[in-house]
């Protein structure tokens, strides 16, 4: 039987505090220099090592962090997904822990993404993503690892637990989107537009969506989310953001063209479903909650259960790490055993 172990009360509250209103507008940080579009000035927690890759002819280099462990080392593996907003930069916290706990931690940047390349003349998707991500693991002779897939790393895990369910020891799906099919509700988005959109963003509109992630409780904004407000902005200060914002309008449409929720019924890999119940991402907090149940539910063999923390936005580790840490660490531990 689905083990649901959810902590999903909305005070009416704080939903209507949420909805009433956003963060104040704030003036443009005047500090913030252009940044390279390849991150090489983000706050990487860890060095980042390169994977040559070659696809369509052109040759191309994935970024990653190999963590190792600090406590003693269990034989594990760890991958951490990152989402669409950011590279792996924002899994430093996650990363300390798991170390801690034995584990070895691979955080890959994607193709796209972080200090990994910025093609504009190959086809972007999950699949081919998760084939990326399984090349690098092989190069590191890593053959079975633990996925933990955050916001649209999400998706990302269970395109991976899919195409290679031998490689996929456990399955963590944490606060994903793209939790419908939306082709059929409307069409698909003029890329030029998407582009002029992505071209044109400014600090307003940059911070503007990153406070969604906090759209439960806007005091729950932070430094450290605030951090990644300008390192995005830094981007769009460079010469060549121009070629950041077309593969940014390339990306979006992915979600669109490649949903994965039908990958879900064929995910074969124990999966907790799990993060913050309060993500505004999917609509409403009760429509994502539902869609996580959904997901849950669809997963077969009884092999999913369901983890929502009450209180939380879309990335619960940076905004309450201590809620966080434990469900996740004592799922992945269930798998030494």
């Amino acid at each position: 039987m689905l083990s649901v172990i959810c902590l999903l009360t909305l005070s009416a509250a704080i939903t209507a505090a949420a909805q009433r209103g956003a963060a104040p507008s704030v003036a443009t940080p005047t500090e913030v220099k252009p940044g390279s579009i390849n991150s090489e000035d983000a706050p990487y927690p860890y060095p980042s090592h390169y994977f040559a890759l070659s696809i369509l002819g052109n040759d191309l280099r994935m970024s990653y962090m190999d963590v190792a462990p600090s406590g003693p080392a269990n034989g594990r593996t760890v991958v951490l997904l990152h989402g669409n907003n950011f590279g792996g930069f924002y899994f430093g916290g996650p990363a300390e822990v798991l170390r801690k706990e034995g584990f070895r931690v691979i955080i890959p940047d994607q193709i796209g993404y972080g200090r990994s390349s910025k093609p504009t003349t190959i086809p972007y998707n999950f699949s081919q993503w998760a084939r990326n991500t399984k090349l690098l693991l092989d190069s590191l002779q890593i053959d079975r690892a633990m996925i933990v897939g955050h916001s649209m790393g999400g998706m990302l895990g269970a395109r991976f637990a899919t195409q290679y369910p031998a490689v996929t020891e456990r399955l963590v799906l944490y606060n994903p989107i793209g939790l419908t099919d939306g082709r059929y509700a409307r069409p698909l988005a003029d890329i030029d537009a998407a582009y002029k959109s992505s071209l044109g963003q400014t600090y307003q509109s940059i911070r503007a969506s990153l406070m969604r992630y906090v759209a439960h409780n806007p005091s729950a904004w932070n430094d450290v989310f605030e951090t990644y407000a300008k390192v995005r902005y830094s981007w769009t200060l460079g010469p060549e953001w121009p070629r950041l914002a077309l593969v940014q309008a390339l990306i979006g449409q992915v979600q669109y063209g490649d949903p994965v929720v039908y990958d879900w019924a064929r995910i074969k890999s124990p999966t907790l479903v799990f993060g913050g119940a309060d993500d505004f991402l999917a609509g409403t907090p009760a429509d994502f909650q539902a869609a996580m149940k959904r997901i849950a539910e669809t997963i077969p063999n009884n092999q999913a259960r369901l983890y929502l923390i009450a209180g939380l936005g879309h990335v619960p580790h940076l905004e309450a790490p201590d809620k966080t840490y434990p469900p996740l660490v004592a799922f992945l531990k269930e798998g030494l055993k």
